[in-house]
């Protein structure tokens, strides 16, 4: 009986799902290139399953038919490249008008009076940036350092609003099937229905709030329990530089092309509910804006080549993981995880804590939940069916697996993005003052709010 038991582990030791995702964890976590990251542990788990290492022949007859499921099973996220490369173009036709500082001197005006509630003002004005007006973190580079001035006044702690920027960049789509959430809910619906379970998208929004509760509790207990007390950052030249800046933006006035831009946006919101197709809105959105002036018929390229410098890569990471997931799942690798996973794990709570640690490993080394979907549905799915758990447990494991690690992971969007803006000044530390904090104050009750969930559901 111990010689089996011994057997099992040391079959798991070459198990390709799992060297596959220790490998792409690794160097992730070593910074290497991410998207070479992802192709590489592929190339690793066709290898072994293909027997690539018996000689020259094999080693390349393994690559090669690696290569051709890779390339096959990219097909499966071209609605969300698509979509990442046209929000990327949206994006940057707003940030090539003034709506953004007319919107940002707006802001300034109200939250010059409050200290209490400065950071939720912020979350619920980042929230805006993955629905109502869909530019991601492009905004935080222009709304923060203008602000920093003022926070120092005030003297609010920067870490505060670093949970209050990450939470805005993450809980909207974590749980509600609007702008980015449509892509995310979208490629949990694929990806579940790629590996035997079929839902509905209405069924995802059900469950998902769970995510967005739970990330709630942990944006208050950071702002008005861990971070409320002040602190004080000192003047700098930038400061100055700002506070100038913000007086020549008070004087900005909405033009034709301002209100052009704010209608292709709101068109491309409205479209992408009615149809649930975000591709769609994001293009129509983009063609109000060429018609009525929002951009410049001679911009047009400039616009499509700075929505690709912003989203293309992201985009690019979707489609790599799509194929690495169908590498994962030809394998063969999958069963025997499951097998071994089950008996480990010890039940149902076993299960669910074990698979919510694994997806928080995972997107900490990837970075992006939206790269993480289609690797670890290959997993979790055959192992919560076996298990027993519920469709709906396991569109929120799924889920929250994949919302695990994005905030506090020092690749991430939802990490870098509010420290561009909050270490402007050279104040803001981008482990200890952003990834720390959100990594505790959301992973957490994500990690809670997932095991609790499944286990209810």
């Amino acid at each position: 009986m111990i010689n089996l038991k011994i057997k099992k582990r040391i079959k798991m030791l070459t198990n390709p799902v799992v060297i596959s995702i220790i490998v792409m964890t690794a160097l992730c976590l070593l910074r290497f290139n991410i998207l070479l990251s992802i192709l590489v542990s592929a190339l690793v788990a066709g290898l072994i399953y293909h027997g690539g290492f018996g000689g020259v022949g094999a080693f390349f007859g393994a690559l090669k038919a690696t290569t051709s499921t890779l390339i096959t099973g990219m097909s499966g996220n071209l609605q969300t490249s698509l979509s990442y490369i046209l929000l990327g173009a949206l994006a940057a036709a707003i940030a090539d008008t003034n709506l953004t500082a007319i919107l940002i001197n707006a802001v300034s005006k109200a939250l010059a009076k409050t200290s209490t509630y400065f950071a939720l003002i912020i979350a619920a004005i980042a929230c805006l940036s993955q629905n109502l007006i869909p530019v991601h973190i492009a905004f935080i580079p222009i709304l923060i350092p203008p602000l920093l001035p003022l926070m120092n006044r005030l003297g609010i702690d920067r870490r505060a609003v670093a949970c209050a920027l990450t939470f805005g960049l993450k809980a909207p789509y974590v749980s509600l099937s609007v702008g980015f959430g449509l892509i995310f809910h979208g490629i949990i619906q694929k990806e579940l229905a790629n590996n035997g379970v079929k839902v509905q998208m209405s069924q995802i929004s059900d469950v998902m709030w769970i995510g967005g509760a739970s990330m709630l509790v942990g944006l208050f207990l950071a702002i008005f329990v861990f971070y409320r007390k002040r602190r004080d950052y000192a003047h700098t030249k930038f400061e100055t530089s700002e506070e100038q800046e913000a007086q020549i933006a008070a004087s900005l006035e909405m033009t034709k092309k301002e209100w052009a831009v704010l209608a292709g946006a709101v068109v491309a919101f409205g479209v992408q509910i009615y149809t649930e197709l975000l591709p769609l809105g994001a293009l129509l959105g983009l063609l109000v804006m060429v018609v009525f002036g929002g951009i410049e018929y001679k911009k047009v390229d400039k616009i499509m080549d700075n929505g690709l410098a912003m989203m293309g890569f992201i985009a690019f990471i979707m489609l790599v993981a799509a194929g690495f997931g169908s590498v994962l799942r030809e394998s063969g690798g999958i069963e025997q995880l499951v097998s071994f996973a089950s008996a480990v794990a010890g039940g149902k709570m076993g299960g669910a804590i074990l698979m919510l640690a694994i997806g928080l490993l995972v997107t900490m080394g990837i970075g992006t939940s939206f790269g993480t979907i289609p690797i670890i549905a290959a997993i979790y799915v055959p192992f919560s069916l076996s298990l027993g758990f519920s469709p709906a447990a396991i569109i929120l494991l799924v889920g929250i697996a994949a919302a695990l690690g994005d905030a506090g992971s020092p690749a991430s969007d939802s990490t870098l993005g509010p420290t561009s803006g909050l270490n402007a000044d050279g104040q803001h530390n981008h482990i200890y003052d952003t990834c720390v904090p959100t990594f505790i104050f959301f992973n957490i009750p994500l990690l809670i709010g997932g095991v609790i969930g499944a286990m209810i559901l």
